[in-house]
């Protein structure tokens, strides 16, 4: 086991970045709060990553309180990586970061991977600025579906690949560029659904609330 990395300063924000300061991190972090995965499936979501550099930023992980690893039941019996409380209280940091770094997203590079969950937390934010409420929203983009928990508080996965796992409260249809605008704060979530750059549908409450003009 590597030896505990530490900058020794008495401040809190060093003491934080002992524990989250190192590469790729954060990035686990926003993985895991889809809920429960396996490590291969955190390899295939984090592009760019050694398979030595994740293995022991996860051990880092779990020294630090962040992260548990548990082996799933028959017939699944594989070994999943969650996040404990302590991670999960990450949540509100990596939105900050994200909407603090927004403004250097511009137009997308050759060299830059995406998947459709990164836009998640972006999301999530614009949809608690518009008032939404709280819901399950599925979201379509050209890189593919996504659904995420409106006011998600407590235990529980913020997001998830794929189609919602039961009814939505609504259905959202816009594309990354229009994402990457709420992001920055260009545009927000209510008149994206009115300029028609946001497709909703559904009758829930989350719907229902976007669609007031």
């Amino acid at each position: 086991m590597s030896p505990r990395r530490s900058y020794d300063q008495y401040c809190s924000a060093a003491r934080a970045l002992d524990a989250v300061g190192d590469r790729w991190t954060l990035l686990i972090v926003r993985e895991l709060l889809a809920g429960p995965r396996r490590y291969t499936d955190l390899h295939a979501d984090l592009p760019g990553v050694s398979t030595d550099v994740l293995a022991s930023r996860l051990k880092d992980m779990e020294r630090e309180g962040l992260t548990t690893r548990r082996r799933l039941p028959p017939p699944g019996a594989a070994y999943v990586y969650e996040l404990t409380p302590r991670g999960r209280a990450l949540l509100p940091v990596l939105e900050a970061l994200g909407a603090w770094g927004a403004g250097e997203l511009g137009e997308r590079r050759p060299t830059d991977a995406v998947r459709a969950h990164w836009f998640a937390l972006p999301l999530l934010r614009a949809l608690r600025e518009a008032g939404a409420g709280e819901g399950l929203v599925e979201v379509r983009l050209d890189e593919g579906e996504f659904h995420l928990y409106a006011g998600a508080e407590g235990e529980g996965p913020v997001y998830g690949d794929g189609p919602a796992p039961g009814e939505p409260d609504a259905r959202l249809v816009l594309d990354a560029g229009t994402c990457a605008a709420l992001g920055r704060g260009e545009l927000d979530l209510r008149q994206a659904v009115r300029d028609g750059r946001a497709g909703v549908t559904g009758e829930g409450t989350v719907a229902k609330a976007l669609r007031e003009t």
